[in-house]
């Protein structure tokens, strides 16, 4: 009888401790995101776009830079049709084989209003897939009123594919943050705390047991469709700031294997002083989550005080992650367990 007591106290804990946790992290898991992402804006030199895209450059006229400010793309199939009621501007503009085609059964004086209309719209640039030379009139209007035109040898599918990932990633929001960043068992792990309260040093321990830095100290989280891609900025990539021996180079110190270029993050870690009167997660069963750049990752709240291990708790962590993600839960098991021998 004491055992089945105690059994039943282990459930009921469960429940408490869920609760308890659930009621102070509230405000995380449910407030809504307010953050409304918005695409950047970016100069690109010319030469550096073709050589990014394999492009070849038709014209380029007094133009030296593109200004890119959306990774929408568009084929201007209605517009050459004289349909300019929704016309986007800002996109870049593909012209296919369904364009060129389009074009060429135009008589010449149709062909010409309809590139000169087409030209006269504040386009970033043109281009034109599958080795398609343009045509007279098209190319006679990308000089008449400066435009900047590119050929790819590429079918225009795969072209536009390419261009989507490249402009998402150019354009993608991204915001700096203070904070570590470690790769534990391909988990990317994102450790976050006040000053001080030992994220740089739990760091090295895990890099002693061969996990790898990305980034110390300021991360830099850029947001790619609904991924988030953590990096260290350039002048402090691989260094460590370590208090009482000052700064370090991981890379040199460790071997390249001990650091990581970029890491998609899947989690969040947060390091606190410990609290006695804070009711913290012990069975692991609330959902809490950390929100950057709208993006909503789970949060795993870790308690700071003498003689416990950091490094060990943070693998630990990406282990259940991984385990979550496979749909294991060890609290539901654990649950399911206690119910079964309860129900006997």
């Amino acid at each position: 009888m004491p055992k089945k007591r105690s059994e039943e106290k282990t459930l009921s804990e469960t429940e408490e401790n869920t609760e308890s946790a659930a009621q102070r992290n509230d405000a995380v898991r449910h407030a809504p995101s307010d953050v409304e992402i918005e695409e950047t804006e970016c100069d690109v030199a010319i030469d550096e776009f073709a050589k990014r895209m394999e492009l070849d450059v038709i014209y380029r006229g007094d133009s030296e830079s593109i200004h890119f400010s959306t990774f929408n793309i568009s084929r201007p199939g209605l517009q050459l049709a004289g349909y300019y009621k929704h016309f986007s501007a800002e996109r870049v503009q593909v012209l296919g084989e369904m364009e060129t085609a389009y074009l060429q059964q135009m008589t010449h004086d149709a062909r010409k209003t309809a590139c000169e209309t087409l030209m006269k719209q504040p386009v970033p640039c043109f281009i034109i897939t599958a080795t398609q030379p343009p045509c007279d009139e098209l190319l006679s209007a990308v000089k008449k009123f400066d435009r900047v035109l590119f050929g790819s040898k590429l079918r225009t599918t795969m072209f536009v594919n390419n261009l989507s990932l490249y402009l998402n990633e150019l354009l993608a929001p991204s915001q700096t943050i203070h904070g570590v960043l470690m790769d534990l068992y391909g988990v990317g792990v994102l450790v976050i705390g006040e000053s001080g309260i030992g994220k740089s040093e739990t760091a090295l321990s895990l890099i002693e047991r061969g996990h790898m830095l990305v980034a110390d100290d300021a991360v830099t989280i850029t947001r790619v469709g609904d991924k988030l891609i953590g990096t260290s900025p350039e002048v402090i990539r691989y260094f460590m700031e370590v208090r009482g021996i000052g700064i370090i180079d991981v890379k040199a110190m460790y071997g390249a294997g001990a650091v990581q270029l970029e890491k998609t993050i899947d989690m969040v870690v947060k390091l606190e002083a410990w609290n006695d009167k804070t009711q913290y997660n012990r069975m692991g069963s609330a959902d809490e989550y950390h929100t950057v750049l709208g993006v909503k990752k789970p949060l795993s709240v870790i308690p700071v005080k003498p003689g416990r291990n950091l490094a060990v708790i943070l693998e630990a962590a990406a282990r259940t992650h991984r385990l979550n993600d496979l749909g294991f839960s060890a609290a539901d098991e654990l649950n399911e367990r206690l119910r079964n021998k309860n129900g006997k």
